[in-house]
């Protein structure tokens, strides 16, 4: 084998192994799951790269301390739903990817891929309190 079909086989691997890498990072979620609590912030940032970055307050009981869960959303419509329900309890479905080397993927390990409003909230096991539904929902039932 000549030293330019070797050099050439030494550029083609180092350029294909980490593409393969990466892609395989992106598509394997090395956890997933749900978190439900308050959304606290919401924002966009990056220089170049342009994530949304959040806070998910978690309280499991009364009194206890206050836990905070920091995600990412790369979607922009996952964000345009979580942005309405800032301030409001909602359940995060989320991806954790291990193995991205860069913060242009986001500043956390978890992505949130889907968000979904609660109406209730627990307090402890079979204490729950109800939520009054939406002014649309009430007005619209009221109505003749």
């Amino acid at each position: 084998m000549t030293l330019v079909k070797r050099i050439l086989l030494a550029v083609l691997i180092l350029a294909v192994l980490p593409t393969l890498y990466f892609m395989g990072a992106l598509k394997w979620s090395y956890s997933d799951g749900e978190r439900a609590g308050w959304v606290q912030k919401l924002s966009r940032k990056g220089w170049v790269c342009k994530t949304w970055e959040g806070e998910l307050a978690l309280v499991s009981q009364p009194g206890a301390p206050l836990e905070k869960f920091a995600f990412t959303i790369w979607d922009e419509q996952v964000a345009d739903d979580l942005n309405r329900f800032i301030g409001k309890r909602v359940s995060l479905h989320y991806e954790e990817k291990v193995g991205l080397p860069t913060s242009c993927f986001g500043d956390t390990r978890y992505y949130v891929t889907k968000v979904t409003a609660v109406d209730d909230i627990s307090l402890s096991p079979g204490v729950v309190v109800h939520t009054a539904p939406p002014m649309e929902a009430a007005s619209a039932a009221s109505a003749p």
